[in-house]
């Protein structure tokens, strides 16, 4: 299989949509704002804008709802997929990135990762993660929790 492989780099612009459909299926829509940064002559310059559909299946789409909003920073990449049609007789044709990986872009920030607690029993019960507050220097500087090996 050919498919084209896309990696993208930019910020969510509107909110994050899931859809549940038959048979458990789920799906997460964005739309992704890339704008690319040039230094010239001393300066940053930005770029034309460009934006993108982003759709993440099942489980990377419940996690995509559950840990993005709108303005984040993110990495993107997945399948770029073409979807053609007619109107009015003439073709047209869109193309949207179906996502096999979606974080954080930690160039701008830090993130925890809080892996899903798996269910018990038959009926599942929200998990709860506690709730780190970090500690902040007399500088004003946030220390990061030391991470668990």
């Amino acid at each position: 299989m050919n498919d084209t492989q896309i990696t993208l780099t930019g910020r969510i612009g509107g909110d994050v949509t899931l859809r549940e459909i038959t048979g458990g299926r789920a799906v997460a829509t964005f739309r992704l704002a890339c704008t690319p940064t040039r230094y010239r002559d001393g300066e940053w310059v930005k770029g034309t804008t460009s934006w993108h559909t982003v759709k993440a299946w099942n489980r990377l789409g419940r996690h995509v709802a559950a840990s993005l909003a709108n303005g984040d920073p993110v990495v993107v990449h997945g399948r770029l997929v073409a979807d053609l049609w007619e109107r009015d007789g003439k073709p047209q044709t869109s193309f949207e990135v179906v996502a096999s990986a979606v974080g954080h872009d930690l160039s701008f920030g830090t993130t925890v990762l809080t892996p899903p607690v798996p269910a018990t029993d038959s009926v599942a019960t929200p998990a709860t993660a506690p709730v780190v507050t970090p500690a902040v220097t007399e500088a004003g500087e946030v220390e990061q929790p030391a991470r668990a090996a």
